[in-house]
């Protein structure tokens, strides 16, 4: 594994960042593509930063002494943005499409404490959508491991050898458990804001349809933490050691309504997150606690 960078205290600027993403991409000799396995790290961030207190309120979290649970998300960021910008990286930052997201949570993460916090691509797959590969993201506190996502995001390259799948989609469950959601047409605007993710997909319909939407949609993970957001709140819900798995399906456009569904079990919860109609999800997921 190559360590592209260390940043101490202060992550790389996004706006330099943003500028190597417009850069065209060549692609490598060979008809296989291949993720390098590149790194990066920043060192002594503190968890408490100007930033936090707006995202709790465009995500709809509560005022606490923890951090929410997708925080070290928005200040892995820059170090994302870092890896998939990097001339070794080979396919195009805009057309990336995060497919499923998983964080685990060790312990609760205290507003103000610093942390080290490390970003790696690691792993690919070849599917019939096309080639997915992770990028895996771990917190550290005085040494210990005290949070850590994986990112699974696509590059579609479709399998033309093979047909498409005529079988009908499983049949979507419904919970016991029902709230809506408003989505205003600004929240992606606001989201980067906050999180420095300025995907035109998400910020005005104008950018949007630039790339085939007819509208701007929420931005996948604005979406996964105000669930959260809304399911924290909630009579058994407990905050420590905690494991949040997300399957992202299909978008919310903005300005929108959706309906978050659960069930609440004795090992874990189930969720997702649907329609107005109730006949669609935008996502799923489930949530465990360690004993």
């Amino acid at each position: 594994m190559t360590d592209t960078s260390i940043y101490h205290r202060h992550p790389p600027g996004l706006w330099s960042l943003y500028s190597k993403a417009l850069l065209p991409k060549t692609r490598p000799s060979g008809d296989e593509l291949r993720i390098p396995g590149l790194s990066t790290r920043l060192i002594g961030v503190s968890t408490a930063n100007d930033n936090l207190k707006r995202y709790r309120r465009v995500c709809g979290f509560d005022t606490q002494a923890n951090v929410p649970i997708t925080w070290p998300h928005i200040l892995a960021f820059p170090l994302h943005l870092k890896l998939l910008t990097e001339k070794d990286f080979p396919l195009p930052l805009l057309g990336l499409v995060h497919l499923r997201n998983y964080i685990t949570q060790h312990r609760a993460i205290g507003t103000g404490e610093t942390l080290d916090i490390t970003a790696r691509l690691d792993g690919q797959n070849n599917t019939s959508r096309g080639l997915e590969f992770d990028l895996v993201t771990e917190a550290w506190s005085a040494g210990r491991l005290v949070w850590e996502e994986t990112s699974t995001n696509l590059f579609r390259q479709p399998d033309k050898s093979k047909k498409a799948s005529g079988d009908k989609p499983p049949e979507l469950p419904h919970y016991p458990e029902t709230t809506d959601i408003s989505a205003a047409e600004s929240i992606g605007r606001q989201y980067a804001g906050v999180s420095g993710d300025r995907n035109p997909i998400h910020l005005h319909a104008l950018t949007a349809k630039a790339f085939g939407f007819p509208r701007a949609i929420a931005h996948g993970m604005w979406s996964k933490a105000r669930v959260l957001a809304l399911l924290e709140q909630q009579s058994g819900w407990r905050p420590d050691v905690i494991s949040v798995s997300c399957q992202f399906k299909k978008p919310l456009f903005l300005p929108g309504t959706a309906q978050l569904n659960w069930q609440a079990g004795q090992d874990g919860w189930d969720y997702q997150l649907l329609n107005a109609s109730g006949n669609a999800p935008h996502l799923s997921g489930q949530i465990h606690w360690e004993s």
